[in-house]
């Protein structure tokens, strides 16, 4: 039973800073790719940012420079560092979990809204 739970969204002003946590249990965390999704009004659902089984990341074109995703193993927990942020990152974020060999889209949190405004 994977169970995923974000926290750490809220409010800020534009250049401002926030760090998104995603809580995993109920797996083996260093087998799985965790990554970092988001939906804003009027958009489809994009990958932010990748952490893969062996670390390396990967980042949508936009986010790059501002973004950072890590994990702490020891926690079972990847984080989303985001700074200089703008009023188009305003989404709601999820996290994601999916081993590399296996179907479909993974196992989801329940999202945790950001809103970037002035």
């Amino acid at each position: 039973q994977v169970q995923l739970v974000e926290s750490g969204g809220g409010l800020v002003q534009p250049g401002g800073s926030m760090r998104l946590s995603c809580a995993a249990s109920g797996i083996d965390f260093k087998t799985y790719d965790m990554g970092w999704y988001r939906q804003g009004p009027g958009y489809q659902r994009e990958m932010v940012a990748l952490i893969n089984r062996l670390g390396t990341e990967r980042y949508i074109d936009s986010v790059k420079g501002r973004f950072t995703i890590s994990r702490e193993i020891a926690r079972n927990t990847v984080y989303l560092q985001m700074n200089s942020l703008k009023p188009e990152d305003t989404a709601v974020y999820w996290c994601n979990a999916k081993q590399p060999w296996t179907s479909g889209t993974g196992s989801w949190g329940q999202g945790t809204q950001v809103t970037v405004s002035s």
